[in-house]
């Protein structure tokens, strides 16, 4: 048996691909199974000092994601001797990436992208993993998509279950099960409720994959005597918008065009945070144009038992403003008044590098105990500065198939 920790883009993608191949797997979820409408509800609380957006339900992340599909740091990876070109073809195809047609483009982003095009920015559609004949745009994909229209990890599960994988939700993998330098399992606990109180109880296998993302992942190999948890970074993100009365800009399909400037990336994001800054103007949630402003953050913190230390560098704050310069000139463009323009504090988005490849993980994402795994964000060696999902899933098709050949040995 095989034990996968977290059913996000990497745990999902392992289970599904070793079940279909006849392979005994059980995947363990901390978080619950929920209707994805309810998603918003399983974000899980910052470190202190922080805001980083991570959830804990069966699907993890993918489900409040806003279906974002790019490709990320296919060169770095392939320079480092993995490969996972052809297993990203695999997956663009089995998520139907695309771009969204022009029925699914409200009126905010089309001026946002109009105003760009009249700077000489080049914009470009965002591709996306979502189901368009199920999409009825409402601006709620990163709080979960009310007709689960959008491609998550919770798809891959189901498939992973229907070939004869087992999940267990609302259980919390302790420790990893050392003995003699030999991996032997994994020590869980299971969620308490009304009637039934924690216990703990273990699971056994000599192969379990970690996927339980950059920050809890890397505790659990520490408990194990790795070294994991530097090279934290967190795709520092801000949204800076203003007042454009009656937009509706909230109800659009959110991101859903891409600009790439060397040092950030910009797309169309509403935030209630912008009309907090700007209620005393009158401003409401239909009133608001924003746009993202995300830079792949230079990765200097590092991931502890009891906390995440991560401070902005000051490139990293350079960056964000030069993005947010140029987010300021595209909404004055689209007609957003310039004396409203604010933005929001920093946050993070895609945690990552805390056990990265050729440094906690080799090419084949094992680390130093024979058998022990990696297959979430932790593993990228550089951060993306974009949303990973793709790259991740390909990472863990990758992997899946290693585990496969050295069953069948």
């Amino acid at each position: 048996m095989v034990i996968v920790v977290g059913s996000g883009a990497g745990g999902a993608t392992v289970a599904r691909e070793l079940a279909l191949a006849g392979i005994p797997v059980t995947v363990i979820e901390k978080g619950p199974s929920i209707e994805p409408k309810n998603a918003f509800h399983q974000y899980e609380p910052s470190e202190d000092g922080m805001d980083l957006l991570k959830t804990a339900c069966v699907g993890g992340s993918t489900v409040v994601s806003a279906g974002n599909g790019v490709r990320v740091l296919e060169d770095e990876l392939k320079s480092m001797g993995v490969n996972i070109s052809s297993e990203l073809d695999e997956v663009e195809d089995e998520l139907q990436v695309g771009v969204l047609p022009d029925t699914h483009f409200g009126k905010g982003t089309k001026l946002l992208m109009e105003a760009a095009e009249s700077l000489d920015i080049p914009v470009s559609k965002m591709p996306k993993f979502i189901r368009v004949d199920e999409c009825k745009p409402c601006g709620k994909c990163s709080l979960g998509c009310p007709k689960d229209a959008k491609w998550s990890s919770r798809d891959y599960m189901k498939e992973a279950q229907q070939a004869g994988a087992e999940l267990y939700s609302n259980c919390r993998v302790t420790e990893l099960l050392v003995k003699d330098g030999q991996l032997k399992g994994v020590k869980l606990v299971h969620s308490a409720d009304a009637d039934n109180p924690d216990f703990e109880t273990f699971l056994e296998s000599e192969t379990v994959v970690l996927a339980s993302g950059a920050v809890e992942t890397p505790r659990l190999l520490q408990k194990a005597g790795i070294e994991a948890g530097k090279n934290f970074f967190m795709d520092t993100f801000i949204t800076v918008g203003g007042i454009l009365n009656k937009i509706k800009f909230n109800k659009e399909v959110q991101m859903n065009a891409l600009i790439k400037m060397d040092n950030f990336i910009l797309a169309p994001h509403f935030s209630s945070f912008l009309a907090q800054e700007l209620e005393e103007r009158g401003a409401k949630d239909k009133d608001i144009l924003g746009l993202m402003v995300k830079i792949a953050d230079e990765p200097s913190g590092r991931v502890e038992q009891d906390g995440i230390i991560q401070t902005n560098t000051l490139q990293d704050v350079r960056y964000l403003a030069e993005g947010a310069a140029v987010a300021g000139s595209i909404l004055s463009a689209a007609g957003v008044k310039p004396d409203t323009i604010v933005s929001t504090h920093p946050r993070g988005a895609h945690p990552g590098g805390t056990a990265a490849v050729g440094d906690i993980v080799d090419e084949n994402l094992e680390t130093t105990i024979k058998g022990l795994y990696v297959a979430d964000a932790s593993v990228l060696p550089v951060p993306p500065g974009a949303p990973p999902i793709l790259t991740i899933l390909a990472l863990a098709k990758r992997l899946a198939r290693h585990i496969i050949q050295k069953k069948s040995d």
